[in-house]
């Protein structure tokens, strides 16, 4: 390497050292940094290394000189992200279902240089969770930067949905090729959505972003911008069960005292919520009646009381009646 070019990288090559290979009880001495510098090629001084680290310094970087009788040296105090910080971005991208394992893996490898060489190992043993059910569309993160770029552009996008075969092969749906229009994505129940505009059948609707194949942006602008006005998010998301669609119905519920805790997860802090005796309240929401939200009703059993209206009530009747006729039939063919 050319001196003068050595030079030129000199301040880039110690910063980092510093890095990666320091921290408080890791120092790096003034002979480390020589020696390292030499291995790239880059003849310094130990001089010049102090000059070197104030110009850091005065830069804007947190390096702390050590001084000890048993050799000190330098490391790098302020760091991006602390620890704490980056285990939990460590958890966030092992618990996300939609960033497949390969991704997941490469991201937690960038995250363990950011914490540098002597916490990276902290960092690895919070990997516990690669048997976990992740996606295998390798194109998501493709994907995702192609609808927030049509979002920001005002643009339409078309993909090709898919569906799971029992080859457990993620194929094209037959009639999944879909043009929408963007305007949000949601994270729910470790999934993550898309909620657009579909013009064709003038409604708002949402797609598993990681059964979403081949994003493309359009040349089209986007449509439904007063259709999704209309939408709060947070509130769709509550009502909407399994982010499954249904028809939209004001309810009232029942349920006793002691399982508020589990209808506020359900429905949000802001719910409207009155209480009826010392014993039960109700609330009185909008969800969208499906399939989702009576088993979620059942998944509490009894307790869990439809009070109005009527239709949906005798709908939840009618749901239970046929699971139970479904396990008859069952148990009949198999005596």
């Amino acid at each position: 390497m050319a001196k003068s070019a050595g030079q030129k990288l000199k301040l880039l090559y110690i910063l980092k050292l510093l890095t990666e290979n320091s921290d408080e009880n890791h120092p790096v001495s003034t002979a480390d940094i020589i020696s390292y510098l030499e291995s790239n090629g880059i003849h310094s001084e130990r001089k010049s290394i102090y000059d070197d680290i104030e110009k850091l310094c005065d830069f804007g970087y947190d390096i702390i000189q050590v001084q000890s009788r048993l050799g000190g040296g330098y490391y790098m105090a302020g760091r991006e992200f602390e620890l704490a910080e980056l285990k939990l971005l460590v958890d966030a991208v092992q618990s996300s279902r939609f960033i497949t394992t390969r991704k997941s893996r490469s991201l937690i490898k960038k995250l363990e240089r950011m914490a540098g060489k002597y916490d990276a190992g902290k960092l690895q043993r919070q990997v516990y969770v690669a048997g976990r059910i992740k996606t295998e569309n390798e194109s998501i993160y493709y994907n995702i930067d192609n609808i927030h770029r049509a979002i920001q552009e005002n643009k339409q996008i078309e993909f090709q949905y898919l569906d799971w075969n029992l080859k457990k092969e993620l194929v094209p749906r037959v009639g999944g090729r879909k043009q929408v229009s963007p305007w949000a994505l949601i994270w729910r129940e470790e999934n993550y959505y898309l909620a657009a505009y579909d013009s064709v059948d003038g409604i708002m609707k949402h797609y598993r972003v990681d059964k979403m194949g081949q994003v493309r942006v359009l040349k089209e602008a986007r449509e439904g911008m007063e259709q999704f006005a209309k939408v709060d998010p947070a509130v769709y998301t509550n009502q909407t069960f399994g982010m499954f669609s249904g028809t939209e119905e004001i309810v009232t519920l029942q349920f006793p005292n002691r399982l508020v805790g589990v209808v506020l997860d359900r429905f949000g802090r802001e719910a409207d919520i009155r209480p009826m005796t010392d014993r039960v309240f109700r609330i009185r929401v909008k969800v969208a009646v499906s399939g989702q939200f009576f088993g979620w009703l059942a998944g509490i059993g009894r307790e869990a009381v439809v009070v109005s209206p009527a239709e949906v009530k005798e709908q939840y009747a009618v749901w239970l009646e046929d699971i139970v006729n479904t396990m008859k039939l069952t148990d009949g063919l198999r005596n």
